[in-house]
């Protein structure tokens, strides 16, 4: 048996999320289809992100473990010819047997895209959360600052969420404005249920003028889902790339 990792690029749209589920159709779920018609085994896939439904990635990663003769680099290939077009694998490879991307510390990278114009783009309305009113991106800049570091983001997740901890770390988040898109990055080490859409759906109300940037403060030290923004919408949001950073320090 060997270990592969596989990273996987889609486009949500059209799946409940990455986790396998029986009753709907997934990212997973898909992946693992394709893999069992490959090499006649009964494989199931660990991802280093659950992905929400609807959401995008560029680079989410997987492992799983085969006895397929088919080389470690070939299987993105050979994955490829078996999966919907809105499923990609980009990389494969081989990892040592004890290799598992979440109980590895990573840095995630997560892109939140804002169109702002009178009317939709049907050429972009999968990937972008449409408004159809200015936002003051200075405002939603020195908004964001609070979040950078170290905090309890309970106000920032969803009161669904089941972890040990809400305390999370946002080592970069920046707010650009290209052409006629706000886009929001958010790097981090993990994240919590719903976080970066809540952030979204916070900063763009404080571009608006709803709310001052001084707000993110208080939101943060309430630890009050309520005092936050609106979700923003999953379409919006794209899994950028997942680093390995336990890796690079070998």
């Amino acid at each position: 048996m060997k270990r592969i990792l596989i990273k996987a690029a889609y486009d949500g749209t059209s799946y409940h999320g990455w986790q396998r589920s029986e009753n709907s159709i997934t990212i997973a779920g898909e992946i693992e289809r394709a893999l069992n018609k490959l090499t006649g085994e009964e494989i199931q896939i660990s991802g280093a992100s659950r992905t929400d439904a609807g959401v995008h990635s560029e680079g989410n990663l997987a492992i799983f473990d085969t006895g397929s003769p088919i080389p470690p680099e070939r299987f993105c290939f050979a994955l490829n010819t078996c999966l919907p077009g809105d499923i990609r694998i980009t990389d494969s490879r081989e990892v040592p047997p004890d290799f598992h991307p979440r109980f590895l510390k990573t840095e995630k990278t997560y892109l939140y895209r804002i169109h702002l114009s009178e009317f939709p783009d049907p050429l972009r309305d999968r990937y972008v959360w449409h408004l159809n009113y200015e936002l003051d991106l200075e405002s939603m800049r020195e908004g964001a600052k609070y979040l950078e570091g170290e905090h309890d983001f309970k106000s920032f997740c969803s009161v669904h969420t089941e972890t040990r901890t809400t305390v999370r770390e946002i080592t970069d988040l920046t707010v650009k404005r290209i052409d006629d898109e706000i886009h929001i990055t958010v790097k981090g080490y993990g994240f919590l249920y719903n976080m970066v859409r809540i952030i979204a759906g916070t900063l763009s109300e404080v571009g608006r003028g709803l709310r001052k940037p001084s707000d993110i403060e208080e939101i943060l030290l309430s630890k009050s889902r309520e005092r936050a923004g609106q979700t923003a919408p999953a379409k919006g949001l794209t899994l950028k790339e997942i680093r390995i950073i336990d890796e690079e320090e070998r």
